[in-house]
């Protein structure tokens, strides 16, 4: 009888210090810092004899430190010769897949465990972070099931330190397009994406991955699955329109995997919000899709990344017809004035290595600012995500700074000295 009455006056004891201290914690004013850089990209432009007051998870105040009143318990930071830039926007990244230099696609969908998949994923979670990709438009976890959900729970959560995240899950194929393929015909091979037969179906399994906690629907409107093994159109138009009709009940859009002019095409006019990739797009196709407000996301890393894998020695060796064809599409797409989201297909090649596509983005004729506003404002706003991608009173504290001037040598973006997401500090100078 002693023992459970101690016991219990020990557990009001414990409830009662923990109830003072998380009311004492709630009351302590919010942490406050001012960020000293030699110049800050604000979103747009690049401003210089800036400072950002930060308190909280938002930014109170960016500009000329006469003009901002800095609270006497600030704590300043200094960032000497660095340049302050909104947290960087990944717009298609696979947390859940590594370079396939290391492991092939097949092997990653059917030799590797669930639990080593998502080991991996919060390593690479941490890794973006660190290299200043603040928030990644996660495009399906191939053959991951839902674990994205709940890897983004975890970072939400504050288990695991990552990139805020919008996750697609499961993505969607049609019947027979997807992989692994090579199999007997009597083996029932798991999928790297959920599979769709005919317009019933698609509005189901749409709802389902809805359902399932998917923020945005990628569907891929081709594949190769051409009688020689090409690239060819998969869903029909009315398919795909039934899909975005579909997720815009839910308030969510879909984004379509596309290289062909056909799949684009049909993606275009059903109203899907990004095409992934538009390798073979033409003149024709990418007018358009900026007459349809349709943002382009060109992958340019994915593909030079997979080429080197192949042997060919970029620098030494002649350009593959694979690389022209790139180049030659990005500057058309450039040209007819699409809009152009920064995203490199990153899990093909290293995660924390995500800034490859915007030296690239560079490399193949996108301004430097451009490409610093793809992945900062551009991204916040065709991915709808408000209060991000600029830096500007009220919004949130995702900040990143660099070694130098990012719109002289993109290489800079590789160097970043100090990472604050939602206030919190994950690294620092």
């Amino acid at each position: 009888m002693l023992y459970h009455l101690k016991l219990h006056l020990l557990l009001i004891t414990l409830w009662i210090t923990f109830f003072s201290n998380a009311q004492i914690s709630s009351t302590l004013p919010a942490k406050t810092y001012v960020l000293k850089p030699e110049r800050v990209f604000d979103g747009k432009e690049v401003k210089t004899g800036w400072i950002v007051l930060v308190q909280g998870n938002k930014i109170i105040a960016a500009g000329k430190p006469a003009d901002i009143q800095t609270p006497s318990n600030a704590e300043i930071i200094n960032l000497p010769a660095m340049t302050l830039l909104p947290g960087l926007i990944e717009g298609h990244s696979h947390l859940f897949l590594h370079p396939y230099n290391e492991t092939s696609w097949d092997d990653q969908v059917l030799k590797e465990s669930h639990a080593e998949r998502t080991a991996r994923a919060v390593v690479h979670a941490n890794k973006t972070l660190l290299a200043g990709i603040t928030t990644v438009r996660d495009l399906g976890t191939e053959g991951a099931e839902y674990d994205d959900v709940g890897l983004k729970q975890a970072i939400e959560k504050g288990i695991i330190p990552g990139p805020r995240m919008l996750v697609a899950g499961r993505a969607i194929v049609a019947t027979g397009s997807y992989g692994p393929k090579g199999f007997a015909t009597h083996v029932l091979v798991p999928q790297g994406a959920q599979e769709a037969s005919g317009a019933e179906d698609l509005v189901r399994v749409v709802r389902e991955q809805i359902g399932k906690g998917a923020d945005v629907v990628k569907v891929y409107a081709d594949y190769r699955w051409g009688i020689r093994g090409e690239a060819m159109p998969t869903f029909t138009e009315v398919e795909l329109r039934l899909a975005v009709e579909t997720a815009a009940s839910s308030g969510r859009v879909v984004v379509a995997h596309a290289s062909t002019v056909e799949g684009m095409r049909r993606a275009i006019q059903a109203g899907i919000r990004t095409i992934e990739h538009g390798d073979n797009g033409n003149p024709e196709i990418f007018k358009l899709m900026a007459q349809k407000n349709v943002a382009l996301c060109p992958t340019l890393a994915a593909g030079d990344a997979i080429l080197q894998y192949r042997g060919w020695k970029k620098g030494t060796d002649p350009e593959p017809a694979r690389i022209q064809q790139k180049k030659q599409s990005f500057k058309q797409a450039l040209e007819a004035g699409v809009t152009i989201v920064m995203g490199g297909d990153v899990g093909v090649f290293s995660h924390g290595d995500n800034v490859r596509e915007m030296e690239l983005m560079a490399e193949y004729g996108m301004k430097p600012l451009d490409v610093l506003r793809s992945a900062t404002s551009v991204n916040a706003r065709v991915f709808e995500l408000s209060h991000l991608g600029s830096i500007q009173p009220e919004f949130l504290a995702d900040l990143i700074a660099v070694e130098g001037d990012p719109t002289k040598d993109m290489t800079s973006l590789h160097k970043v000295t100090f990472v604050m997401k939602d206030g919190i500090i994950y690294k620092k100078p």
